[in-house]
């Protein structure tokens, strides 16, 4: 990966760290999509991984795209529109479909700004922890664009309808009350116990039995579009698998012997 970002499997938990501080974590550019979609694909591969933590080296978590690359190959160059849209589609809208293909429950650990596409990455997690020195902002239209890499798919449903346009359509930055008060993150702590609450709770994940994590995170993903008679019909898909696992006959022993499961995931 270059030393673009770091990756790390500790006691099922993986540790994704986007390393580019120069840049403020910047995720635009090919080399940095590749990086960061090749550690979610060997996550997702890891036999060992049960959940992931998503976090930024220095004191930005993601300034997103890097403006002064932005400018210098697209703003004054001379690529046609067919060309900045095959530039879209071939470098980081690959970073939202590697979210979607990754079964394992990620936490973005919100160390400090999340702008722009930066927002939109920790939209991309499942779960976001906030430091107390983090900010967020859909600042695309500031810069005249619109945001390109999905954040008109995630934001609203992290954030509702309302609260999404308003951030869109002004570009300002919320603090990281106000990001847990509209349900952007789920909790702020502490800058200093940032990195500890977000691996306490990947910990917590990660006691359980990884089959039914993967296929419960499927079933919240999937009911996002489909009707409820269909998400029914996988539901009980997916618990006919889940209920033939070994896991599922561990928890069961141990929830009666009163005892704590030992999971393989199996």
């Amino acid at each position: 990966m270059s030393g673009l970002v770091r990756y790390e499997c500790r006691e099922h938990v993986v540790s994704i760290v986007l390393d580019r501080p120069e840049t403020r974590n910047a995720i635009s550019e090919p080399e940095m999509v590749e990086a960061l979609v090749g550690a979610l694909e060997r996550a997702g591969a890891d036999p060992e991984a049960r959940v992931v933590v998503l976090t930024g080296n220095g004191p930005a978590f993601c300034s997103g795209g890097n403006i002064k690359k932005l400018r210098e190959d697209i703003t004054d160059g001379d690529m046609s529109p067919a060309e900045i849209e095959a530039f879209y589609r071939t470098g980081i809208q690959r970073i939202p479909l590697a979210f979607e293909r990754l079964d394992l429950p990620v936490i973005a650990a919100v160390n400090g700004p999340a702008i722009g596409a930066g927002c939109d990455l920790a939209c991309m997690c499942d779960i976001r922890i906030a430091a107390e020195s983090a900010r967020f902002a859909e600042s695309f239209v500031r810069l005249g664009l619109v945001p390109g890499d999905g954040g008109a798919w995630f934001l609203p449903r992290v954030v509702g309808m309302s609260r999404a346009c308003e951030m869109t359509f002004t570009g300002e930055a919320v603090d990281a009350a106000e990001a847990l008060a509209i349900g952007l993150v789920s909790r702020v702590v502490p800058d200093t116990r940032l990195m500890a609450e977000a691996f306490d709770l990947a910990r917590r994940i990660a006691a359980n039995p990884p089959q039914a994590v993967r296929l419960a995170k499927r079933l919240l993903r999937e009911g996002q579009r489909l009707p409820l008679s269909s998400l029914l019909e996988i539901s009980a898909a997916y618990q006919a698998i889940v209920q033939r696992t070994e896991d599922h006959r561990e928890a069961m022993a141990a929830l009666f012997e009163k005892r704590r499961p030992r999971f393989t995931g199996r």
